[in-house]
């Protein structure tokens, strides 16, 4: 750190009544009304099946950003990490939209839930093994704890953090640090097992026969680099509206910089090892799920992601210049955004053409409406309420103790 005599405390701490993330809530109400509502307008008709596709695959690119963000505060906690300090508020305020997720679950749980899985209606030898874990009530009963969990563990996070913004006591704001602190690790183990769970209930048994012993941590691994991309979007757009100017440095876009590029590598490194262990192995069980996306059109984006999703953002990314630019570095975050979501569809689109009777193995590529009406309405009722607590708090945990190193924070 260098040597400040004095760290003033950012005054920019607040969304102005006139910039537009203040009027986020009603841009958002109105794409998640209008969004979801077209939707599900079209899940009542004959394309239901279609529409609810497109309705889990906007709802896990949103849950990715809260998931994500939730896990980052628990580790910073745990870690006492110092640097992070004047962004911590928008992870948090990711994470406490979490609840809204248990109402969006809703329409999966009643329209979709035959629709998107087979193993709720069919059955096989396979099927048969699996049913002590795959069968509605214990389906329901996990969901229903994942949910809580998140709500929970988001709430009390968030809560606390703001009334350390609100306490004029040193030993009161003392008191609710260590219970942040003592929370956190207990807390990343219940939720890196949800995570974990919920993808394989929500994800991986769309394709009921198949099965990755990683799966869990590569949907971890994109949710965290999902938060960290979206989180460099959000501190450059607070910062064009006149917010956190004086607290958000080159410097701690540096290390955002630094932390999209590492999720990068992670996320390749367990995709690589998925296919790599799957490839070998040769298990018919486990090598259908390539080779779904491996014949027709999905083969071009199951050999697209690895350019796309993993080499351009590396080598953009290697220079610490573009990581020090704002400019670059929020190209190379919306550009690992958009990757996400086209990860995250060719996780589910391809089980809706093998639900569906096609011929052989090869699935047709054919995105439909619904892909764009759901992400509109479930993204913009996350930005809804993730607006929401970002205008009603302050933007920076402004009596976090670790704040005045994290002002002065410097990379060498």
């Amino acid at each position: 750190m260098s040597d400040h005599s004095v760290v003033q405390k950012p005054t920019d701490i607040t969304i102005p009544s006139t910039s537009l993330w203040a009027k986020l809530p009603m841009i958002g109400g109105v794409a998640a009304a209008v969004g979801l509502g077209a939707t599900l307008a079209g899940a009542m008709g004959a394309g239901r099946d279609r529409a609810m596709f497109s309705y889990l695959w906007a709802y896990e690119v949103a849950l990715s950003l809260a998931l994500g963000g939730l896990g980052w505060v628990m580790i910073d906690h745990v870690a006492r990490s110092g640097w992070s300090a004047v962004i911590r508020r928008i992870p948090e305020t990711m994470a406490v939209t979490l609840p809204l997720f248990a109402v969006l679950f809703i329409p999966i749980a009643t329209l979709g839930f035959h629709s998107l899985y087979p193993w709720s209606h069919e059955t096989d030898e396979i099927l048969l093994r699996k049913r002590w874990f795959l069968n509605d009530g214990f389906f329901f009963g996990r969901a229903a704890v994942y949910l809580l969990i998140w709500a929970g563990l988001s709430w009390f996070f968030h809560s606390n953090s703001v009334k350390q913004d609100e306490a004029t006591d040193p030993a009161a704001r003392d008191v609710i640090t260590r219970r942040m602190w003592k929370m956190a690790a207990p807390g990343i183990i219940l939720w890196a097992f949800s995570l974990s769970f919920a993808a394989i209930d929500w994800l991986m048994s769309l394709q009921p026969h198949w099965y990755s012993t990683i799966f869990g941590v590569y949907f971890f691994a994109g949710a965290i680099l999902s938060f960290w991309a979206f989180t460099v979007l959000v501190s450059i757009g607070l910062q064009r509206a006149g917010v956190l100017k004086q607290a958000i440095t080159a410097e701690h876009f540096h290390d955002m910089g630094k932390l999209v590029f590492g999720y990068t590598v992670f996320w390749a490194y367990i995709a690589f090892s998925q296919f790599m262990l799957i490839w070998y192995a040769n298990i018919p069980e486990e090598t259908i799920f390539y080779i779904v996306r491996l014949e027709g059109a999905w083969k071009w984006v199951s050999y697209g992601l690895p350019v796309a999703h993993f080499a351009v953002p590396f080598l953009f990314l290697l220079s610490r210049h573009m990581k020090r630019s704002r400019l670059m570095l929020g190209a190379a975050a919306g550009w690992t955004l958009v990757m996400q979501c086209v990860d995250l569809y060719w996780l589910i689109m391809p089980n809706f053409g093998a639900h569906h009777g096609e011929g052989g193995h090869e699935v047709h590529f054919a995105p439909n409406w619904t892909d764009a009406t759901a992400f509109i309405g479930i993204m913009g009722a996350f930005l809804a309420v993730f607006g929401y607590f970002l205008k009603k708090n302050r933007v920076i945990a402004i009596n976090d103790p670790r704040l005045e190193e994290s002002l002065a924070h410097e990379n060498y």
